[in-house]
């Protein structure tokens, strides 16, 4: 089994669109992607049962009557159904081979986006798909606390109020936020559910549960215990505003205008005239400068290396000239400012070094006491000062507009400053290690492929992981620091208070006290342990520890491939010794139609749930899963209008089904419907050629067969060729229910259970099983009638025929292709607008061909239509010729365009192209309408 590759739709999908479906369902041995097989396959046999019109035992759908159209509103009592019969939990019964999927647990703080509307619609596919295949199956839902996007939300609610954190005390603060998370945090889950995400929410969790929270510690210690956590002060990424450090991977970087200033540092011992001009962006920064770097070949600078500067505003602090290659020579001035306590780059060439690390901001981001002067100002006032100052005192020399890569927190958007703190890290490179082998072994597959290679790119080039946080929500280091004599700020690291006091107790004696880390931890952290903690880790003799881990499938955005899947499956492999699922595969990102990532600033942002009122559920997961294939999706109201469009054609096809079969009373009727086994070879064969095609090609039902049926359907209830196309249109429509179900839940449903012979769910009901062998034969019969049909539709249009006008036909074709043709010959008239008493067969054109209009369907079949039954001849020839005069007049203009030389000459070559190809093209259109009209003019003469 398993998952699959974008495949063209099938045509009954859209008359006017061709699709590419997502891969979904796959295979674990060719590691290849397939959607799911449209060729059809067949169900067990089919059995009635008679619905009464009153309502069932399960009280929710009450009548087999079939409204004018399907009505939105009816999702949710759906969907309650389907979750008060617990529908969306695990059957162990049916075999251990389960399919599991943890979801990836959504903001508490969240409101329904689109990001969500594609995962939920991504992985319900898989989920309801595999369910129908009698697969136990396991979506486990549940949210994240996310630490700084909550905490900033509780702070400004308290704000409103006149309140700040700081004065509730941590105890009452974690208490509110606690207040407003039972009160606001279950609105993504309701919104989850609006989406007919099919989980089983008897399982959900909530990442500070207390059975997680168990999790987290006990991973916390594990690793603490192996040597992978280690605390330690270095550089990080510091919001000043939360007062916190943040992950490398929670700065986004913006390109904004800047500004660039040019600042003289005196060469020490020099004349006054002796100095080094210095370009930098962050001229408040200079108070931490250790050292001048320059390039060993940049031969403006090679006599100052070894010698001494000092540093500006800071009289009597000298700094060493020094070089190293990576210096761009072609930034600024080529002289490079090294403040190692407050650069990224400058931090690693100062460890390089051995440079000293100075650090001059405090953690609010006010320059503290190695500023001077400047100490208390704001980072960015401080800036507007100095300069005014090194103006002042002449070691200005200009500032210039310049494009800086900004770096802002991906929460509060605040200006990130590297700081020097000391934090709580863990050791990378032996998880990523055991990582990267899960992938080259084949024990993790990444879909779509070219993702591994950036999952190995940043493995290889992992950084250590600062999982601490400063704030009060979130899971509370376990780390008591132990407090008295001899203790040297000693720590114990322990799973409750309790336990840190008795190891101190035992370690130091009676006498010391302890008090717990402030930190917490890293929101992603908690994340990284989702799919086993959810499953009753560390507790590996849990039920659903064993039952359900590993876990089959991980779906998610790949924008977060680092941010939680890599850390998955490090932490997986690390602390269960199994990598925690078997497949990712990643989704590519909504933009709008344009193709512009969606945003609140550019007013593009579309809400699902406004999409839903207005189109309803299916249309907007059929959207979201035709089309996305690892790659990014533009949606636009055309793509939901025609889905939704689609949507309406499948309903219109159930009540065509409805209304066109027996009564429940009439059971002989029913009888004879009943009786057709279509997975009986010898069946098959004795079909007629439109039912017969049908069966094989389901999915061209609900454009083509439909419309076939109607001429078998005008017999009575108890003729056999009515009862062979009842037979066929429920058995085929049954099917494509089942078939469009993971994705269409809600309509297919409702269809469903309108249907006279269900006594269960879809949802519930059995993936269609047998192949059915292909018969080339009938196929070919039935695209050669289908061709004809569509090609005598065409030249009716093409001659303006009213749609209401029956006309003659002749249809020319050998006698193999003449015997089969003419069976359906009701059919043809029907879809085709033929007059029944007058479609003729033969070998030969008849002899009024030259007054005909001649199509070729395919070949050696071909049809006659008289002229005199499609238009009227003389102000047809009328019309023509007004139009020919017109279409030549406009050729000739475009011939004399082409015959200047001066505008051949002077015209761009791309101008000169496109007036050749009009020039074609009406060229093309005159012929053609000239043909017509001697069509016309010849009928008119030989007329009688």
């Amino acid at each position: 089994m398993i998952l699959q590759t974008a495949l063209s739709a099938p045509s009954f999908l859209s008359s006017s669109s061709s699709y590419r479906l997502s891969p979904i369902l796959f295979s674990r041995r060719r590691r290849t992607l397939f959607l799911f097989p449209w060729r059809f396959t067949s169900p067990k046999s089919i059995k009635f049962f008679t619905v009464a019109a009153t309502s069932d035992s399960r009280g929710v759908f009450t009548s087999p009557e079939i409204a004018k159209s399907f009505d939105f509103s009816s999702e949710e009592r759906i969907y309650n159904w389907w979750e008060s019969q617990g529908y969306f939990k695990p059957n162990l019964d049916l075999g251990n081979d389960p399919f599991v999927i943890s979801m990836p647990p959504p903001n508490v703080t969240g409101s329904l986006h689109m990001g969500h509307a594609m995962f939920v619609t991504l992985e319900d596919i898989m989920v309801r798909y595999n369910r129908m295949k009698g697969r136990p199956t396991l979506w486990l839902p549940g949210t994240d606390h996310a630490g700084i996007a909550t905490q900033l939300v509780v702070e400004k609610m308290l704000a409103s109020e006149g309140i700040k954190r700081t004065e509730l005390g941590r105890d009452e603060f974690t208490s509110r936020v606690w207040e407003w998370k039972e009160k606001y945090g279950g609105t993504i889950v309701d919104q989850i559910k609006r989406l007919g995400a099919s989980c089983d929410w008897t399982r959900e969790h909530f990442t500070l549960d207390e059975e997680l929270s168990r999790a987290v510690i006990e991973a916390f210690i594990k690793l603490h215990e192996k040597g992978l956590i280690y605390q330690g002060s270095y550089l990080v990424n510091w919001s000043p505003n939360l007062q916190t450090a943040v992950s490398d991977l929670e700065v986004e970087y913006s390109e904004e205008p800047g500004t660039l200033y040019h600042i003289k540092y005196r060469v020490a011992g020099g004349s006054r005239s002796d100095f080094l001009i210095v370009a930098t962006t962050r001229p408040e920064t200079l108070f931490g400068d250790v050292a001048i770097a320059v390039n060993p070949k940049d031969e403006r600078y090679m006599k100052y290396i070894g010698r001494m500067v000092v540093v500006p505003m800071r009289y009597g602090r000298h700094v060493p000239i020094i070089c190293d290659r990576h210096v761009d020579k072609e930034f600024g001035t080529g002289v490079l400012k090294i403040s190692p306590g407050h650069d990224h780059n400058d931090y690693f060439l100062a460890r390089k070094l051995g440079l000293p690390i100075l650090n001059v901001m405090n953690k609010d981001g006010t320059l503290n006491e190695v500023a001077g002067l400047y100490c208390g100002l704001d980072r960015f006032e401080a800036r507007k000062k100095l300069w005014a100052d090194l103006e002042e005192t002449g070691l200005a020399v200009k500032k210039e507009p310049h494009t800086l890569r900004i770096p802002r927190s991906q929460r509060g958007g605040e200006i990130i400053e590297p700081l020097v703190s000391k934090q709580w890290f863990i050791n990378m490179e032996p998880l990523a290690e055991k990582a990267l082998r899960a992938v080259e072994d084949g024990r993790l597959t990444i879909i779509p492929e070219r993702f591994e290679k950036i999952y190995n790119h940043w493995l290889s080039n992992i950084k250590d992981w600062c999982i601490s946080r400063q704030l009060w929500w979130g899971h509370r280091i376990p780390v008591w620091y132990i407090v008295g004599k001899n203790c040297e700020e000693d720590y114990i690291v322990a799973r409750s208070a309790d336990e840190a006091l008795e190891k101190a107790h035992d370690k130091y004696g009676k006498d010391v006290e302890i008090y717990q880390d402030p930190d917490v931890l890293d929101t992603w952290f908690s994340s990284s342990l989702w799919p086993f903690s959810t499953l009753g880790w560390p507790d590996m003799s849990s039920e659903d520890f064993k039952n359900f881990y590993p876990t089959t499938m991980l779906e998610t955005g790949h924008d977060i491939l680092f941010f939680w899947v890599a850390r998955m499956v490090m932490m997986g492999i690390e602390l269960t010794g199994k990598v925690p699922f078997s497949y990712v595969y990643l989704h590519g990102l909504i933009r709008d139609s344009q193709g512009r990532k969606m945003s609140k600033t550019l007013g593009n942002v579309v809400d699902p749930l406004d999409t839903i009122k207005e189109f309803g559920t299916d249309a907007l997961r059929f959207t979201l899963a035709l089309g996305t294939a690892g790659q990014d999706l533009n949606l636009s109201t055309e793509r939901l209008t025609a889905n939704k469009a689609f949507t309406n054609k499948l309903w219109n096809a159930g009540k065509f089904l409805l209304q066109n079969l027996p009564g429940e009373t009439d059971i002989s009727a029913w009888e004879t419907i009943l009786a057709y086994k279509f997975d009986d070879e010898d069946l098959l064969l004795s079909l007629p050629l439109a039912e017969c095609w049908a069966v094989r090609k389901s999915y061209c039902f609900v454009e083509k067969y439909i419309e076939a049926s109607k001429a078998r359907l005008y017999h009575s209830g108890g003729d056999s060729i009515a009862s062979v196309a009842q037979a066929v249109l429920l058995y085929v429509f049954e099917n494509i229910l089942k078939l469009l179900h993971p994705f269409m839940p809600f309509v297919t449903e409702e269809l469903w259970q309108a249907l006279p012979n269900q006594k269960e769910a879809l949802i519930v009901s059995s993936w269609p099983q047998i192949s059915l062998p292909r018969h080339v034969n009938s196929i070919r019969r039935f695209e050669n009638f289908q061709a004809l049909t569509r090609a005598i539709r065409n030249a009716r249009a093409e001659y303006s025929v009213e749609p209401a006008k029956h006309i003659s036909a002749c249809i020319v074709a050998n006698e193999e292709v003449v015997h089969y043709i003419s069976k359906e010959k009701k059919i043809l008239a029907l879809l085709s607008r033929l007059d029944l008493e007058n479609v003729r067969f033969a070998d030969s054109p008849p002899g009024d061909a030259n007054q005909s209009v001649h199509i070729v369907a395919s070949d050696g079949l071909e049809a006659y239509l008289p002229l005199v039954d499609m238009v009227d001849i003389s102000a047809e020839i009328e019309r023509l010729s007004k139009r020919l005069s017109k279409m030549q007049s406009e050729y000739d203009g475009l011939v004399t365009r082409l015959s200047s030389p001066k505008f051949l000459e002077k015209a761009p070559e791309d101008v000169v192209r496109g007036v050749r190809e009009k020039a074609a093209e009406a060229e093309e259109k005159i012929n053609l309408t000239k043909n017509r009209l001697a069509l016309l003019k010849s009928s008119v003469l030989v007329s009688p």
